[in-house]
């Protein structure tokens, strides 16, 4: 039992000489890319640049003790630190010492959700978030974080917003006040991190922008020409405290820590799973991976550490590198504490527009372009989808954004089961398939005794008046000819209440226009409603059938009601 909360209890015994080169390459790498982002998260969260370290720390060490990836890599990530910008730029709070307490505290709440929605199995509720909706939030919320950076990038200040109109209107009010040598240091730091890219993507592009960065501001005292610098950076280990805020503001956090608890997991669970798809060696566990976040960020939080989530672009560097084993986290975490211990003072001339280059880089490669055009191409529903989430986040804010999308997808998916595809089946000349008489029309025996319908979703209250109705059209159109209808139930995996109800309606009032109702193919659960229901009364044993064509054939050729279709239809639990 204590080996499905610790994995590392699993893997750890049977670790492997050969593991370690790639563990050590790997975590060197992730820990030398997490100072130089950390840092940059952190000021787009609004919190001091150590803030990122401090988060690059403690939660790695918890995720490799619990996490079921061996490849993922924990830590401050772009899309959480917005959210934690946006939501906490909302509240009235009294200056940076209070708002550094509330994202501390921030951390200790989302992690409490996650590792209650771990251990309670409810990671399915990410499920909810759809890949439209997911696409059209990213989208947005990656324009909306690079232009966020657009004050340190001109070295003006820019009023914050998480509206795009109105965080281009505060740009546009200062466009006089630009300092060009600021602004030269971030599109250089922008042009350069996309050619080392290009060039070879295992070089740490971040280092030495953030190198040449150090040494030009230093060199040449750009300081003292206007452009904005990191200073003094606090040394030394994150001490033990016990993240608190007054009782009142808990009622505040909580919309801002449930979205960021959800998102955060879509986020490390979708990119572990990519990842994992490359190994056959272990296998993700979605529950525990709930439970790993949590403790993370639950146990980061009492070490100065503000929300933290799996890094799609550290996790794909850490898997580039050969990270076999939860080793590699834990020496990204000493390389960070080194860091802290040792080498902040060398920071102090780090530009600001680096970081936030840094920052414009990582997110502008979040856009997707060819999703939403295979959408407006194949399915337009969903396009409209992507692309009101999408200008909700834009214009309204990132919160808002990701919650109507959800509520918008929901509403879809009521409507599409509300309208199921049901269609009328005819048997193929000459064999016992049954198949849609509009896309086989030549092929299809002729019968206007018998109909046969599939209907292809659940019955249940939301759809249960539009099988009624559909069925009695097709009925109506088959009047007086008709003497059986045949439904074909494969597809229903569920019948609820209501549905049951109003198909002792249906059937009284078919079987008493003369039509003989049967079912065909009825799956052990649905059986298994039809007897709790004490429906199977009013259909008739006689009625259920183990296939179509057996139906069909007892129908239409008088053919014996058999023992084996018997067994078989009508098995049941009850």
């Amino acid at each position: 039992m204590i080996k499905k909360y610790f994995p590392i209890l699993d893997w750890l015994p049977k670790y492997r000489k050969e593991y370690i080169q790639g563990d050590l390459a790997a975590g060197i790498t992730v820990g030398i890319m997490l100072i130089p982002q950390g840092m940059a998260y952190a000021m787009l969260a609004g919190l001091p640049p150590v803030f990122g370290l401090y988060a690059s720390l403690i939660p790695q060490i918890i995720y490799s003790l619990t996490g079921t990836s061996r490849q993922l890599a924990v830590g401050p990530v772009a899309m959480d630190s917005l959210l934690v910008a946006s939501g906490l730029g909302a509240l009235a709070l009294s200056g940076i010492d209070e708002y550094i307490a509330m994202a501390i505290f921030l951390a200790l709440f989302m992690g409490t959700i996650q590792l209650l929605l771990g251990l309670f199995k409810m990671g399915f509720l990410v499920n909810f978030l759809s890949k439209p909706v997911i696409s059209g939030f990213t989208s947005a919320a990656a324009i909306i974080i690079g232009l966020s950076q657009l004050k340190h990038l001109l070295g003006t200040e820019i009023g914050r917003s998480n509206q795009i109109h109105i965080l281009l209107k505060n740009a546009f009010e200062t466009i006089g006040s630009i300092n060009l040598i600021t602004l030269a240091i971030g599109i250089g730091s922008i042009v350069l991190l996309k050619v080392i890219k290009k060039v070879n993507r295992k070089i740490p592009a971040a280092i030495v922008v953030v190198v040449l960065g150090i040494g030009l501001v230093y060199g040449f005292g750009l300081q003292n020409a206007g452009v904005s610098i990191v200073r003094e950076v606090p040394g030394g280990l994150p001490g033990l405290i016990v993240p608190e805020i007054p009782f009142s503001r808990i009622e505040e956090l909580l919309p801002i820590a449930l979205t960021l608890a959800l998102i955060a997991f879509m986020e490390a669970i979708s990119v572990a799973k990519a990842v994992e798809s490359r190994h056959n060696d272990y296998e993700l566990d979605a529950n525990q991976e709930m439970v790993a976040l949590g403790a993370s960020n639950i146990v980061g939080s009492f070490f100065q550490s503000y929300p933290t989530t799996g890094g799609f672009s550290r996790t794909a560097v850490n898997d580039e590198a050969g990270a076999k084993t939860g080793v590699a986290p834990l020496i990204s975490a000493l390389i960070v504490g080194l860091t802290l211990l040792f080498l902040t003072p060398l920071f102090y001339y780090l530009p600001n527009a680096v970081l936030a280059a840094i920052i414009m880089v990582a997110v502008f490669g979040l856009i997707d372009f060819k999703y939403p055009v295979q959408l407006f191409n194949h399915r337009k529903d969903e396009f409209l989808l992507l692309l009101l989430t999408f200008i909700i986040t834009l214009t309204v804010g990132i919160r808002e954004g990701i919650l109507i999308g959800v509520l918008f997808s929901l509403l879809l998916l009521v409507y599409r089961t509300s309208k199921p595809h049901i269609a009328v089946l005819g048997r193929i000349k000459g064999t016992r398939y049954f198949r849609n008489v509009e896309r086989f029309s030549k092929d299809i025996e002729k019968d206007d005794r018998i109909l046969v319908i599939r209907f292809d979703a659940q019955l249940y209250f939301g759809n249960k008046d539009y099988f009624k109705t559909k069925v009695l059209e097709l009925v109506t159109k088959r009047k007086p000819v008709l003497t059986a209808l045949i439904i074909n139930a494969e597809p229903i995996n569920y019948i609820d209440s209501s549905a049951i109800f109003m198909l002792r309606q249906l059937l009284e009032n078919l079987n008493a226009d003369g039509i003989r109702v049967v079912f065909s193919g009825v799956i052990g659960p649905t059986r298994d409603i039809l007897h709790r229901s004490g429906l199977i009364e009013r259909i008739g044993t006689e009625n259920l059938f183990a296939d179509t064509a057996e139906a069909y054939d007892h129908i239409a050729a008088q053919t014996p009601y058999n023992d084996i279709n018997r067994r078989i239809s009508l098995q049941t639990q009850y």
